[in-house]
């Protein structure tokens, strides 16, 4: 196992998100490329979460209101000041809310 680390305690870079189009693309890039390739399919991730959620719960829960319940959390987050202007929790809401839209139209399928 390598480990990567980094010279003079250097903070790694984040990307710098200016606008709307900025945010949207990094969080495409996000779902469809280093999240898409550690967690597999979407709709079968989020039906896997269901599944120990709805068993924890004691209720059905569907892969949609896993998605509904994860943009909840984000938002409760941005409900801290420090972390209100937190780049990443924006770029993880517009993720969520492309994948709820895709997996609302395809879960029943």
């Amino acid at each position: 196992l390598q480990v990567q680390t980094l010279k003079n305690c250097e903070k790694p870079r984040k990307m710098e998100l200016k606008d709307r189009s900025d945010f949207t693309s990094h969080a495409l890039s996000l779902i469809q490329g280093d999240r898409a390739k550690d967690y597999g399919d979407a709709l079968e991730n989020h039906k896997k979460i269901a599944e120990i959620w709805s068993v924890i719960l004691d209720k059905k829960i569907t892969p949609s209101q896993v998605v509904a319940c994860m943009i909840g959390l984000k938002l409760a987050r941005l409900g801290n000041k420090q972390c209100f202007y937190h780049n990443d929790t924006w770029t993880d809401i517009i993720g969520y809310g492309a994948l709820g839209g895709e997996i609302s139209q395809n879960e029943t399928k």
